[in-house]
């Protein structure tokens, strides 16, 4: 049976408890509480917060890019042990792209490091069910945007779809 999870906009009270989720789960990089308070206000538009039985068991952050109105950059997904698995992640992309104020979104783009394996799998399975292309590029390369430490970023870009 699957669980009651509802997928909602977030609101400024959830800052702290997505802060908590991303620390949860590993590899996700940690921003401060200040940021996840404004993904939960400035961005709350483009982002959800999923909860179940009153916990937030999962959070994607993103907003529209503002040079290219119909791209939606999608920051963080992160999802609580407890519901991973169930497609969790594919439904709140779903639900974020359904908002009238995402009615001009054509393409999703993302940042994923080669080591990720699940995000390349979640935005492979994304682009499938929009019927659109994955395309990959580095984006922030390890040496000259992180100074070794951390692994490049790949950009991923899926589109252009119709929802």
């Amino acid at each position: 049976m699957p669980l009651a999870i509802e997928l909602k906009v977030p609101k400024d009270t959830d800052g702290m408890l997505v802060h908590k989720l991303v620390q949860s789960c590993p590899p996700l990089d940690t921003n401060s509480a200040y940021c996840n308070l404004l993904q939960c206000t400035h961005f709350a538009d483009t982002s959800v917060a999923a909860v179940l039985d009153e916990q937030l068991v999962g959070f994607i952050s993103g907003y529209i890019l503002p040079a290219r109105p119909d791209t939606l950059f999608i920051w963080q997904v992160a999802v609580s042990d407890q519901t991973r698995g169930q497609g969790l992640a594919s439904k709140m992309i779903q639900h974020i792209l359904q908002r009238a104020n995402c009615e001009q979104v054509a393409f999703i783009e993302t940042t994923i490091t080669e080591s990720n394996e699940a995000s390349w799998a979640l935005f492979g399975s994304m682009a499938r069910k929009l019927e659109a292309t994955l395309e990959r590029s580095e984006m922030f390369e390890k040496q000259a945007h992180f100074h070794g430490e951390h692994d490049s970023e790949m950009l991923v870009r899926i589109g252009p779809f119709t929802c």
